[in-house]
């Protein structure tokens, strides 16, 4: 009687076992849960998700419409960082106001600026002062894919044992984004040169410029944070007339208000000019969109320009 009792217990206990690994394991069958990661930007946490898969779970601190040059986290996002296993941020300082934050957080785990694994060379530099560099680096795909190989390296550091996972679907991401390189060749090839000219209300889209020759005006600088006045909304109404281009460009992330104000003031001096459309700069749509997505958010801004500008 009492071998029976006794080998009940055992057959109770490895159930009770089997059923608490079970429960344990994640989407991918793995038995440890995913590795918490935190990103600063959408854009960065887009990465993130497409590479890690099943493996991570990815908190991105600045949402839709968030302007990363005046962010300032909050205790919640301390928190977050905290118990996050890797942090991954844009730098270059893209997140000005949180500088003594990573400096802390460096101390205490892995965390990787994903834009300064980007050759210095291939940066632009604020011509005003050629030490800052711009770091709108993720409007030239070709720069963004140092990004994505840099969130590579900082999961493979983080978890080596799934590196042959990190790898193939670090692959199968770039093949999409030189898709997306294709597509955006394509759409830009209906627009006559004379045409590719984009004023939008912060020098966000330099690196997009450059990449599909575009001429690139802004009224403010490198970052929301420098102040505009009278004069700079003088000098893009008379590029506008000057040029006579019909359509400007508004941001999500930025305040209408200084492009209504060259909108109006155009008008004044008898020239018409529209709102061709919001572009997504410092942050990407609503998460569970298309325009959530770093491909999506690019696609709609490749759309949004061709169709105003043709």
């Amino acid at each position: 009687m009492k071998k029976i009792v006794l080998f009940s217990f055992i057959i109770l206990l490895v159930i009770g076992t089997f059923g608490c690994a079970t429960d344990s394991k994640n989407a991918s069958g793995s038995s440890e849960q995913p590795h918490q990661i935190v990103t600063t930007t959408s854009q960065i946490g887009d990465i993130a998700k497409n590479i890690g898969g099943d493996f991570v779970e990815v908190n991105s601190l600045m949402g839709p419409g968030t302007d990363p040059h005046l962010y300032n986290a909050v205790q919640g996002d301390i928190q977050k960082m905290t118990d996050a296993d890797i942090i991954f941020y844009n730098g270059l300082h893209l997140e000005g106001q949180m500088g003594e934050i990573f400096a802390k957080m460096k101390q205490e785990k892995l965390t990787i600026p994903v834009a300064e694994n980007i050759p210095k060379e291939k940066l632009i530099h604020d011509p005003d002062n050629p030490k800052v560099s711009d770091p709108h680096v993720w409007f030239d795909i070709d720069l963004w894919k140092y990004a994505v190989e840099a969130v590579q390296d900082g999961l493979i550091e983080l978890d080596p044992d799934n590196k042959e996972t990190y790898t193939k679907n670090t692959e199968a991401y770039l093949k999409e984004l030189d898709k997306l390189q294709a597509y955006a060749e394509k759409k830009f090839n209906e627009l006559p040169e004379e045409s590719r000219v984009l004023v939008t209300a912060h020098d966000a889209f330099n690196y997009f410029g450059k990449a599909f020759g575009f001429e690139v005006i802004g009224l403010q600088g490198l970052s929301t944070e420098s102040d505009y006045g009278v004069n700079d909304i003088q000098r893009i109404i008379d590029v506008l007339v000057e040029r006579n281009i019909k359509g400007v460009f508004i941001e999500s992330s930025v305040s209408e208000r200084s492009i209504n104000a060259v909108v109006e003031g155009a008008k004044k001096e008898g020239h018409e000019v529209s709102i061709g459309g919001e572009l997504f700069s410092d942050a990407m749509g609503k998460e569970g969109t298309e325009e959530g997505t770093y491909i999506g958010m690019f696609k709609h801004n490749i759309d949004t320009i061709v169709d105003a500008l043709k």
